[in-house]
């Protein structure tokens, strides 16, 4: 550290990254300083994870209410207040803002708000003012892609689909991500009529294909229309102030909104990287070595806005790595191997390890272990909700490679699971260990016989 600077550290974006990265270089001795632009706690607090989760709880009390009657309740119809969703979102989301601000102002670290600006290796410009830092820190994130279409400024992208004025009763999702099936499964739950359109020919491309059929499979047996193969041309606003979408088949769809969730690009515009000469891959992520370190000498970036895994924990662990590296010398480790992952999609996915196309491009011979029902909640209810489960083994080494699971709580249970896989955990390991029952986990435990093999 060097009283040459201002600061030893000036990290641009307040989102998870950046904001542990802060604190824990501050907690180490260094002089700190963030500069925010838009809101305390990035994308996951304030358009991203955080209330995406709660609209997914808001969308599933509409099931909860049908399946009661099977348990006894007398049937209701309840209605549904967008406004008192949005409100109470908007304030929890002010009370983590606070949080935020609180963790870092308890830290020492000085917050800037304004967008930030590069203007030489060891400066940077926030609206007008010039810092002056030993080291800088991009952690920008991503931000919502939208295709250049005729209309495009007449969509909506989760940056805005939040805070809609009014609660849109049709609905377009365009995308087959986990952000697109998420607000589809949303807006469905809610009420809406809602239609998915996907280029492709089955959505969630990347995850595990048997999932992805089970999921387009009870996605529509919930309600979503999903259709694939097919993409908007152009969209029009009506005289009533409804869409108008053309699609490329020649199909017109009304909507009262078009949602785009087409994927996301780095947050880089305006950063000032050409200015010190900051390399960019060809998609504009930001091209950092195994130390978060750019081709600039004191410049690091990490999170979403390198393109590695889009995950707030990845983002989490690397800003801790990266500020125990530069200011207590520990190496940094980062291990991308058995990360889970949930799309809180209805139902939920969650996943650790590789998908069955991948253990057997990897390992050859494989077994797979896999168990489809009915959950006990959904039998008197008369739900025709239905769980996957499926477990992916090494059969050279009885190694578990993958775990992946499709249904109720699957986040919950698949958090413990990936516990098992980091510590290396075999068939034999799973099969050893009691089930809690009646629950749907235990049937982690209670596959015996794989149903294929290499």
């Amino acid at each position: 550290m060097s009283n040459q600077y201002e600061y030893d550290l000036f990290v641009i974006g307040a989102g998870s990254g950046g904001v542990r990265a802060s604190r824990i270089a501050a907690g180490l001795g260094a002089r700190v300083a963030v500069a925010e632009d838009r809101y305390m706690g990035g994308t996951c607090v304030n358009v991203g994870c955080v209330p995406k989760k709660l609209y997914v709880y808001a969308s599933e009390f509409r099931d909860t209410y049908r399946d009661a009657v099977g348990f006894g309740w007398d049937a209701v119809e309840p209605g549904f207040n967008w406004r008192a969703l949005r409100d109470n979102k908007k304030q929890e989301i002010l009370r983590l803002n606070g949080i935020y601000d609180n963790l870092l102002g308890n830290s020492g670290v000085e917050v800037i708000n304004g967008r930030a600006r590069i203007t030489g290796p060891n400066q940077v410009d926030v609206d007008g003012k010039t810092y002056t830092t030993e080291r800088i820190l991009i952690a920008t994130g991503g931000w919502p892609y939208v295709p250049e279409i005729p209309g495009k400024e007449l969509v909506t992208t989760s940056n805005e689909v939040f805070d809609l004025e009014q609660f849109p009763q049709r609905v377009i999702v365009v995308g087959g991500g986990y952000i697109a099936v998420e607000f589809a499964g949303i807006f469905n739950g809610l009420g809406a009529d809602t239609k998915l359109l996907y280029r492709r020919d089955q959505i969630l491309r990347g995850f595990d294909t048997e999932v992805r059929h089970f999921v387009s499979q009870e996605m529509q047996t919930k309600g979503v229309d999903i259709r694939l193969k097919n993409n908007i041309e152009k969209v029009e606003k009506q005289p009533d102030g409804s869409l108008l979408a053309t699609l490329v088949s020649g199909d017109t769809l009304e909507a009262d909104m078009v949602l785009y969730a087409t994927g996301r690009i780095p947050n880089i515009g305006g950063l000032g990287l050409e200015t010190v000469g900051v390399e960019t891959a060809e998609s504009g992520h930001i091209l950092v070595d195994d130390n978060f370190q750019t081709n600039v000498p004191g410049i690091y970036a990490l999170g979403d806005v390198t393109g590695g895994m889009e995950l707030t924990p990845v983002a989490l662990a690397e800003g801790m790595a990266l500020a125990r590296h530069l200011y207590a010398g520990q190496p940094i480790n980062m291990d991308y191997d058995n990360i889970p992952t949930a799309v809180f999609c209805q139902p939920n996915i969650a996943t650790v390890g590789l998908t069955e196309e991948l253990a057997r491009e990897r390992y050859g011979d494989i077994d797979v272990y896999r168990s489809t029902f009915r959950a006990l909640k959904n039998t008197i209810s008369g739900s025709p909700e239905k769980t996957l489960m499926k477990l992916l083994v090494e059969r050279s080494t009885d190694k578990v490679v993958g775990a992946h699971m499709v249904g109720p709580d699957a986040g919950e249970i698949i958090q413990g699971v990936a516990i098992a896989l980091k510590a290396g955990a075999t068939k034999a390991v799973f099969d050893s260990t009691i089930g809690i029952h009646p629950t749907a986990a235990e049937e982690f435990v209670t596959m015996r016989e794989p149903v294929a093999s290499a």
